[in-house]
């Protein structure tokens, strides 16, 4: 696919964090208005490049730290409505046309702000962003809970009464080291009292057992990263694959993988794209979903994922539809919601593309001159 086809393509991300997608030009202006000093630098070309590198550490825990610069500025109703509403434009001209944007209500509460304050900022710059794009986006919240703090309880009591407001559903996130999912048993027992959707970050930092737990225990319906399901897979030489129980679980009951190539990359779960197991899981069968993670701190795009995924693969518009149809299967929304997207603007988007490719590739066949008839 050239470029311009994979910008103009329909996706949907699933795993997008607000607080790792801030613009850095906005970035600079709310320090100012707020007086935070501590950022590195002030041009906002040189502040994309040193969240980049400062992520590129091969460390979940390092990678988190960058986030330090981004909550500081999201600490007012304006700040967060802000940022919210560039986040809905910013997918948008991307082509994304669903979003389930997530963050951690608890991190925002510096100056004053209340939890429910906090949701209704951010819903509101969602809706204004919504608009400002021409209704191209639609743009749900999925509500985080931090594994080492003791508020996911609360958190998920928040989600469930935001859930008709523009909130998705919840989610924990965080270091996984030391901070299993089941800690936060009693959260997702109060989901799925109230018939919540939730995901939970597992198989990032932590192999199988970090999976296992999220799906046998707390009852996950997606994943949050999840490529370390292959520790659960043996690969033999001549390409053959068995799966383990947990593996042949996850696959069979299409609990959805929100793999991020590149944020994987960063924190040490991936060495490279060509190597990434997102190939092999599609392969055999998993319902995986592509998705950008933190689009500041990774420094990309749902459109650049794609292109790194068609550089290391080959990877053509058939695939890219696949993993926006079981991102949109996937997503917390109705059914008829999801169908609606998959009918009536994902699968006629990607039909379109395929059609101007093949018209491209028969206008540039060289024209051949008729054959001289004998007289």
């Amino acid at each position: 696919m050239h470029l311009s086809d994979i910008l103009r393509a329909p996706k949907a991300v699933l795993h997008d964090h607000l607080d790792g997608g801030l613009r850095p030009a906005t970035i600079i202006e709310l320090a100012r208005e707020c007086g935070y000093t501590e950022l590195p630098t002030e041009d906002p070309s040189a502040l994309a490049v040193w969240f980049r590198d400062a992520a590129d550490s091969g460390s979940l825990e390092r990678y988190l730290e960058t986030f330090a610069h981004t909550c500081a500025v999201m600490q007012t109703r304006e700040s967060l409505q802000r940022i919210a509403a560039e986040c809905a434009e910013d997918l948008a001209v991307d082509g994304v046309v669903y979003a389930e944007v997530r963050y951690a209500p608890e991190q925002h509460l510096e100056r004053g702000l209340t939890l429910d304050e906090v949701v209704e900022a951010v819903n509101a710059g969602f809706r204004e962003g919504e608009r400002r794009s021409g209704g191209r986006i639609t743009v749900r919240a999925l509500l985080t809970g931090m594994r080492h703090t003791e508020r996911s309880l609360e958190i998920a009591e928040l989600t469930v009464a935001h859930r008709d407001r523009g909130v998705a559903g919840f989610d924990i996130a965080g270091g996984e080291i030391g901070n299993p999912p089941a800690r936060h048993l009693p959260a997702f027992q109060h989901l799925k009292r109230h018939n919540c959707h939730f995901t939970i970050h597992a198989g990032e930092a932590v192999g199988a057992e970090s999976i296992h737990e999220a799906v046998q225990i707390c009852g996950a319906e997606r994943i949050g990263h999840g490529v370390r399901i292959t520790d659960d897979i043996t690969v033999h030489d001549d390409g053959t694959a068995d799966l383990g129980h947990l593996a042949s679980y996850v696959r069979d009951n299409r609990i959805a993988l929100e793999v991020c190539p590149t944020s994987n990359l960063q924190t040490g779960a991936a060495k490279d794209y060509a190597s990434h197991p997102i190939d092999l899981l599609r392969r055999l069968g998993f319902r995986i979903t592509l998705n950008t993670d933190n689009r500041l701190v990774s420094g990309t795009t749902m459109s650049r994922e794609f292109q790194h995924m068609a550089d290391a693969f080959g990877y053509g518009p058939e695939v890219f539809e696949e993993f926006t149809v079981a991102a949109v299967q996937s997503a917390f929304l109705p059914l008829p919601e999801r169908r609606r997207l998959i009918d009536e603007v994902i699968r006629p988007g990607y039909a379109a593309l395929v059609a101007q490719g093949r018209l491209d590739q028969a206008e540039s066949q060289p024209v051949r001159a008729a054959p001289a008839r004998r007289v």
